[in-house]
């Protein structure tokens, strides 16, 4: 049974209305735990930062923030970035970098299955 979404953000509610039907449709649990990260309260997840995605992310990864993703730091590779949420100068580096900032409802749309793609919180 699903659970009932209480949040203010109408496209968050969408986007996890989203997620939870795609999860379920593709038995693609990645977008189950996409959904239930972008549930917690704001003050229970912290933002990622562009230098995070340089340690920890491949050339030409696709990879899903459950949230905001900040600017600090620098990205020297391309990959595919799907969040939430993101600030200017982390979009401007993403491509810069010659990588592609998605939003999550994006990504769904274009991977369903969820294949290929990782999760970073």
């Amino acid at each position: 049974m699903l659970r009932t979404i209480r949040k203010e953000n109408a496209e968050l509610a969408h986007v996890l209305v989203a997620l939870r039907k795609a999860a379920k449709a593709n038995d693609a649990p990645l977008w189950g735990a996409v959904a239930e990260k972008l549930c917690r309260p704001r003050r229970q997840s912290k933002p990622v930062n562009v230098g995070h995605l340089e340690r920890l992310a491949k050339p030409k990864e696709t990879v899903v923030i459950p949230g905001k993703l900040l600017a600090h730091g620098h990205l020297s590779k391309p990959i595919t970035v799907a969040a939430f949420h993101y600030s200017e100068d982390a979009r401007t580096k993403i491509h810069a970098a010659g990588g592609t900032a998605l939003s999550i409802h994006d990504l769904l749309k274009a991977n369903p299955d969820g294949t290929g793609v990782r999760l970073l919180a």
